[in-house]
């Protein structure tokens, strides 16, 4: 169980991390901290000292406790380490394992060790990882975006890097509002790429499964609505599905099953997937039902992973650059940190963030028998 002086210590630390606390900035007084956590004064002295001896705080006789300057105890100190911080929504499944492995690869041959973190998609872990980050001792930070669609309450830790001068590049996604330095994929012209070639398949009446609290989903579901603009394919509205992280396990499926369940030709023809490891949990279903893929309905993944061989009907998909991202997004963030230590350039950085171009794997889930008209 977490002790009362604990407590009061960790918020501190918070606030100081948030960037609620600057350096120098005077803290709460004691009685304000007292009223606040509804602990003794004995208990609030506690907190104090334990962050004063870490460094955290600093005491002026008869002013009061202030933030500690932490970046220049660092510098004061010397700091030989050499650390990179990389997050990932998750580590050990799908794609993410490569895009590590990449990432790695690179850093590792420049002598810097890798501390990964996973976030699992959800802020309040992301808030926790980013605290570890800025608590401890890193030079420099590769970070995918939690829920990178939706309004982020952890951008405070963002900027709080930013006064650190802790360089970071983010990967997949970003988020808007800090005009970061990122490596992703075109994934709107991917969800296009998706879409039109079903369209000259001559297929017309196609559904979307998108994960919409990411970046990556809402902008593939753009391009999904872009081919069917193109090439004036009415959209039925029920065949766009929508769905957020915590979601995905029942909804694309309870709602595959509705479509399922329409007659004739309201029933759609094909499927676009949000990615790969969607499209095998959809063929399942299709499979429960007594449906083949692609005899009864098309179907086209995304990322072009292990599960697009794997399945039992190997998966037309787009191509995710995987490893080539990690490596990119490692050549970035080394040099943000050596442009940092002052071995480059003292010139502003010259890096752009880079967009892979998606391209289109065609394997056996689609019919190929579109009318020529529609091939040219």
């Amino acid at each position: 169980m977490e002790t009362k002086h604990s407590m009061v210590k960790q918020a501190i630390q918070s606030r100081i991390l948030d960037g609620t606390f600057l350096p120098h900035q005077k803290i709460s007084s004691e009685s304000e901290l007292m009223k606040e956590f509804g602990v003794s004064r004995h208990t609030v002295r506690l907190a104090l000292g334990d962050l004063v001896n870490k460094g955290w705080l600093y005491r002026e006789q008869g002013a009061g406790t202030f933030c500690a300057d932490r970046q220049l105890n660092e510098a004061a100190q010397g700091r030989n380490e050499k650390n990179i911080a990389l997050i990932t929504t998750y580590i050990s499944d799908y794609i993410f394992p490569s895009i590590i492995r990449g990432a790695e690869s690179v850093l590792s041959e420049q002598g810097y060790h890798v501390t990964l973190f996973s976030t699992n998609n959800n802020h309040d872990t992301e808030r926790e990882v980013l605290e570890r980050i800025l608590s401890g001792s890193f030079d420099g930070v590769i970070v995918e975006p939690t829920k990178s669609a939706l309004s982020n309450p952890n951008l405070n830790y963002y900027l709080s890097l930013e006064r650190q001068n802790i360089p970071y590049v983010m990967i997949n996604a970003y988020y808007d509002e800090l005009e970061p330095l990122y490596v992703a994929v075109d994934d709107e012209k991917g969800g296009f790429l998706q879409t039109e070639y079903l369209i000259k398949q001559g297929y017309r009446n196609i559904a979307g499964f998108f994960k919409n609290d990411d970046l990556q989903g809402v902008k593939r579901m753009k391009g999904f609505l872009k081919a069917h603009r193109q090439y004036r394919i009415p959209i039925e509205p029920r065949n766009i599905i929508t769905y957020y992280t915590e979601e995905k396990q029942e909804k694309p499926v309870r709602e595959l099953e509705a479509l399922l369940a329409l007659n004739g030709k309201e029933r759609p023809d094909a499927l676009v997937c949000y990615n790969d490891q969607l499209a095998l949990s959809l063929m399942d279903v299709l499979r429960s039902k007594g449906l083949h893929v692609p005899d009864d309905l098309a179907l086209v993944g995304y990322d072009n992973s292990f599960l697009a061989d794997i399945s039992e009907v190997k998966l037309t998909t787009v191509e995710h650059p995987k490893s080539d991202l990690g490596k990119e997004a490692a050549r970035f963030i080394l040099e943000l940190v050596q442009e940092k230590r002052g071995s480059a350039s003292q010139k502003e950085s010259k890096l752009e963030c880079l967009v892979f171009e998606p391209e289109l794997y065609i394997r056996s889930s689609v019919k190929t028998e579109a009318p020529e008209a529609l091939k040219q």
